[in-house]
């Protein structure tokens, strides 16, 4: 019986088209097979007993494990430590090419010494919910799911296994200087593709290309400022969890994970929200990644074409834009530690949320900015959705924290709603391109006076969650951060001490009090948001608070696990809680390192305060 990990214990891997997690003991916890949202074929995160996993693990009872990327890659090493010897694990999935299957390599050397590995090879098929068989072939052993829906995948190793009931078990003795190769690939294979008689060859070279790979790739990023080996995690984290083939970008690797553990905010994160993949966009162009944002523009591009109207926009679909993304319970399994229910697939996706538009469109003002020229057909949609936004920025929605009861009209829906005319603007400027700018304009100014003078309460000195709220919302941090408002500003100036005193423990900020305003819906507390911590650190930056930004953004990097990862939220006792590893809170991270890096740079810090004033 398998005992359940904290989720800060886990590295990820993956090919841009589905990922894994791998524990630092050694065990594969965690993989849809093939895409992203694909149903898993180990979920031992979700459910220890019935969720399937692929464990090496070194059998001496003292044994000390560390885990560590390869840098500038997203190459996996576990390594094994006992008063007998030293060995180590390589985890790593191929980069996909065309004609080539899904793959998942682990390469097992003892370096010194000798040591007893054990293999625990144990597929659940769809969630768990299907039986499968398994059937020889040469040089590998076929596993095939039973029912309409197959799934099958070969595994190939070139050590003995034997097989126990449908699953594989394997126990050896290495000797210094011994290597051990494990493959599953997705089948049918391609022509060309490996078999087991030439698995070392095939393993070998696997991993040559994919460190060159990831490495050729690290090298084209522009940031050469402070802290960039963690800002370099990051731009990997977000690009493993981009879609090679379709150029979206899912919002986490897993789907379950609770935001508090034994409680009930447990969704499915596998989907491209428009939202998070807009601004995972605008980190890749900060660090001088264009290519992704031109894919994940030819994405949203489709997604116009395919619709008949402005409101027709989904604030999120499936990697490949299927829009038909259903909420379902899987009463079968426990949830992480008993956190139920597993859900997957996200009711969220058929509410309204005004917000997408404003980051939608401030990520092709940017690109159009420093990426490259937008088509004057693209522009003829965008201007659609402009004015959609200009006629309907009073309609209340659900805002950006998906409350699922009552709509309400979110101040953070408002600023985007803003953001989204206000780039218009820039672009038709910028580019002389045909459009009703006076209408535009008096939108934009209407805007900036209701949430001034209607958002405004004199009794707190804050600006507030929703019209009429009186609670606090840290989303609000990101007035100076979109240039709607400048960060001296006096009533930004006042609602930043509010989220200081109210929401603010260290250099970890709560989204809102949960006790009161407009929330999710459920019962039940949850942890800081992360994302929220690194708006605080940028505003921070912004206001020329530089030396105190820089504290707080190095605390906050002591919140990431072993590997440089960060879950959406943290806990009271410093665990990562929620979905993992988060688009959101890494884009977040990108964006205040350069922020404060360039502040930094400068030599107008002269009137910053001190760290504890």
């Amino acid at each position: 019986m398998k005992s359940y990990c904290p989720i800060a214990d886990y590295g990820l891997i993956g090919n841009m088209h589905t990922t894994a997690l791998v524990s630092s003991t050694g065990s594969m916890d965690y993989l849809p097979f093939t895409r992203f949202d694909s149903p898993t074929i180990f979920a031992a995160l979700l459910d220890k007993d019935k969720g399937g996993y692929w464990q090496l693990k070194s059998t001496h009872p003292d044994t000390n494990c560390k885990q560590l990327y390869l840098p500038d890659t997203g190459v996996l090493l576990t390594r094994f430590f006992t008063p007998d010897g030293m060995a180590e694990l390589t985890d790593f999935m191929p980069l996909k090419q065309e004609g080539n299957n899904t793959a998942v390599v682990r390469m097992l050397h003892v370096i010194k010494g000798k040591m007893t590995f054990r293999m625990e090879f144990r597929p659940r098929f769809n969630y768990a919910r299907t039986p499968h068989e398994v059937q020889q072939e040469p040089g590998a052993l076929l596993f095939r799911s039973q029912g309409p829906d197959c799934t099958q995948f070969r595994f190939m190793a070139d050590l003995q296994v034997q097989v126990q009931k449908g699953d594989l078990v394997g126990e050896w003795q290495l000797l210094e200087g011994d290597k051990a190769s494990f493959v599953i690939e997705a089948v049918p294979q391609a022509e060309g593709s490996f078999r087991g008689d030439n698995l070392r060859s095939y393993t070998n070279q696997a991993f040559t290309q994919t460190i060159k790979f990831w490495r050729d790739w690290a090298d084209k990023s522009a940031y050469q400022g402070r802290w960039r080996e963690t800002v370099m995690r990051s731009a990997i984290t977000l690009k493993l969890l981009t879609s090679q083939h379709y150029g979206s970008t899912i919002a986490a690797a897993t789907f379950g994970l609770p935001e508090y553990i034994g409680g009930g905010r447990n969704w499915d994160y596998r989907f491209t929200w428009v939202r998070d993949a807009a601004f995972s966009m605008y980190a890749f162009l900060r660090l001088g990644y264009t290519d992704e944002a031109q894919h994940f523009l030819q994405w949203i591009m489709q997604r116009s074409k395919d619709m008949k109207k402005a409101s027709d926009l989904q604030l999120m679909y499936a990697v490949d834009g299927g829009a038909h993304l259903e909420e379902i319970i899987l009463p079968h399994l426990e949830g992480y530690k008993g956190s139920k229910p597993v859900r997957i697939g996200n009711a969220a996706s058929e509410q309204f949320q005004l917000d997408i538009y404003g980051e939608l469109i401030d990520t092709i003002y940017l690109y159009n900015k420093d990426g490259g020229p937008i088509t004057y057909s693209f522009w003829k949609d965008v201007t659609v959705f402009i004015d959609f936004v200009v006629d309907n920025w009073k309609t209340p929605d659900h805002g950006i924290w998906e409350v699922r009861h009552e709509r309400q009209e979110f101040l953070y829906s408002k600023v985007m709603a803003w953001v989204a005319i206000d780039r218009g603007l820039r672009i038709a400027e910028h580019r002389s391109f045909p459009a009703p700018l006076e209408k535009w304009v008096n939108a934009r100014n209407d805007i900036f006076k209701d949430v001034y003078e209607n958002f405004w309460d004199e009794e707190r000195q804050s600006f507030v969650q929703y019209r009429g709220a009186k609670v606090l919302d840290a989303s609000t941090l990101i007035i100076p951060l979109v240039r709607m408002m400048s960060p001296s500003e006096p009533r930004w100036i006042a609602t930043f001490k509010a989220i200081e005193k109210n929401l603010l423990t260290d250099s970890l900020v709560y989204r809102y009090s949960t006790e009161h305003g407009a929330t999710d819906g459920l019962v039940g507390r949850e942890g800081t948001f992360s994302i929220c911590s690194f708006w605080y650190i940028e505003n921070l930056a912004k206001m020329g608070r530089v030396q105190e930004a820089r504290l707080q953004f190095e605390k906050m990097l002591g919140y990431a696990n072993h590997l440089g990862l960060f879950s959406e939220e943290i806990g009271l006792q410093g665990e990562l809680l929620g979905n993992f590893p988060q688009a959101f809170t890494h884009l977040a991270l990108i964006s205040a390192a350069v922020e404060l890096n360039k502040k930094l740079n400068t030599k107008s810090t002269n009137n910053d305060t001190a760290a504890y004033s």
